[in-house]
């Protein structure tokens, strides 16, 4: 399966919230996230749980567990 191209939404003044928002986390957090987003890219679809998982119309959710917290990451093919 060929890797799957990861594309952020930008809003119309060139901001990217997800980068912000993974640049405020600590340092072994964004290196978890980053790890999963590849896995995304590696994988596309075929990514199941515990690391994503289907919620509904479409949105799927990438799952991250960090220190007893789980964050989430919302994507949609």
């Amino acid at each position: 399966m060929p890797k799957i191209k990861i594309i952020f939404y930008q809003d119309e003044k060139g901001n990217v919230p997800i980068l912000k928002w993974l640049d405020s986390l600590p340092n072994k957090l964004q290196t978890k996230c980053f790890v999963k987003l590849e896995r995304l890219a590696e994988l596309g679809y075929e990514l199941r749980r515990p690391e994503a998982d289907f919620l509904r119309d479409k949105i799927y959710e990438l799952r991250i567990g960090f220190q007893g917290n789980n964050y989430r990451i919302l994507y949609f093919f």
